[in-house]
């Protein structure tokens, strides 16, 4: 059987090297992971760059909420691509519907032909379409290389037997990445329940943090974040590969 691939889905540049450390096959960098996920700085993905030796995906997401966007956002992820781009990344990761939950064609191909010769993967506004078969079938036309997918529901678990009507659909036209909830016990029942080849988690975990100081008068102010975990990477790594 072909390896499975593990992409990470890291909210910064540490996320990044934890997720590697763990044995990720493909990194997809984003901020803002309580918000479903927007671009990254300049800065994190001219990092993660330098220091990554795996293939890296920029997320590239102007705002939180839904996937319908104004010129103005449109003018910001054509910029963000292009500057994907001159850095180097691998690959960005693309979606925008229209205001009836079809594919937006005309701004898709936009994002698709200022990628150039980085890979595209159609992140999860695939899920919020209307009709996954049609969307699925525009996502092809684009020419995007994968589509990360829950099989429209809440999560990839869920979603599974969806997910394996769309990878007999996409009949090798497109990768579809099996994505949302996914950890070390259930990734592998996911990955032979769908049939897809390529795997998209988290890995994450509370981070501590270090203050000794924090002012009580900030009610709600929490002091801990969440990061890719490299020992839950390894544990998504070994639960494939078994």
């Amino acid at each position: 059987m072909t390896r499975r691939l593990l992409e990470i889905a890291s909210n910064s540049v540490a996320s990044a090297l934890a997720a590697q450390a763990g044995g990720a096959d493909r990194i997809e960098l984003f901020d803002n992971l309580a918000e479903g996920g927007t671009t990254p700085s300049h800065g994190s993905i001219a990092l993660a760059r330098e220091r990554l030796r795996i293939p890296l995906f920029v997320l590239i997401r102007p705002r939180p909420g839904d996937f319908h966007y104004g010129a103005l956002e449109v003018d910001i992820m054509l910029r963000d691509v292009a500057q994907c781009r001159a850095l180097g990344c691998d690959g960005v990761v693309i979606g925008a519907l229209d205001a009836d939950g079809g594919i937006d064609i005309a701004v898709c191909h936009e994002l698709v032909q200022a990628a150039g010769p980085m890979q595209v993967t159609f992140h999860r506004a695939f899920d919020a379409a209307r009709d996954l078969r049609s969307a699925l079938e525009q996502v092809i036309a684009l020419g995007c290389q994968r589509v990360l997918s829950s099989g429209g529901q809440a999560s990839a678990e869920a979603g599974a037997d969806r997910l394996a009507s769309l990878v007999a659909q996409a009949t090798g036209r497109v990768r579809v990445m099996a994505g949302a909830g996914l950890n070390a016990d259930n990734i592998a029942t996911v990955a032979a329940r769908s049939g897809c080849q390529e795997l998209h988690a988290s890995a994450k975990a509370v981070q501590r943090s270090a203050m000794r100081h924090q002012n009580p008068a900030l009610i709600g102010l929490s002091a801990d974040w969440t990061a890719t975990d490299t020992a839950n990477v390894a544990a998504l790594r070994a639960a494939l590969d078994t």
